[in-house]
């Protein structure tokens, strides 16, 4: 017993070159600014989370707080950002909704901070709804590395 397809065989469907042009996407992509915080910039290791917000300085707003620490020794290694959001902040959509607005707006502070230095930002439950989320943060990370460079000598001198 044979089979056959049912479908005999179809013209193709005329291509219009505009519309082409116009929905296919440009090549090179132009280069856009980071707007991702990069993998090496990301603090992972629970001990770093633990030193960084029991050891280090903090800045609060309403909306979040930031903690910063820079390890004695540090150099010039990679500036570490690690985010907190807990559930007071929302369901799931919405915690995730904050990490990804301030891992985009930590990427131009990151910038501007020591190497070496650690940072977490914790997100209060305000944060799911502010408008003034980036404020609130500029704000809080350049008060924490105001008063890391205050506390610095003592973080810069011998390990005791």
């Amino acid at each position: 017993m044979a089979s056959a397809c049912g479908c005999g065989p179809a013209p193709g469907v005329p291509s219009w070159l505009l519309a082409a042009a116009r929905v296919a996407p440009s090549w090179p992509a132009e280069p856009a600014a980071a707007t991702v915080l990069p993998a090496a910039h990301r603090m992972r290791s629970a001990l770093d989370f633990r030193r960084t917000i029991r050891s280090g300085v903090r800045s609060g707003r309403s909306t979040l707080v930031v903690h910063a620490h820079r390890p004695a020794g540090a150099g010039d290694s990679a500036t570490k950002v690690g985010l907190v959001v807990s559930r007071a902040v929302g369901g799931s959509v919405v915690r995730n909704r904050v990490k990804r607005r301030l891992r985009h707006l930590a990427v131009p502070l990151v910038a501007e901070t020591p190497g070496g230095t650690n940072v977490v930002i914790r997100a209060l439950a305000p944060a799911a709804s502010a408008d003034s989320l980036a404020e609130d943060l500029g704000g809080a990370w350049r008060g924490c590395l105001r008063k890391l460079a205050a506390y610095a000598p003592e973080a810069t001198g011998p390990a005791r």
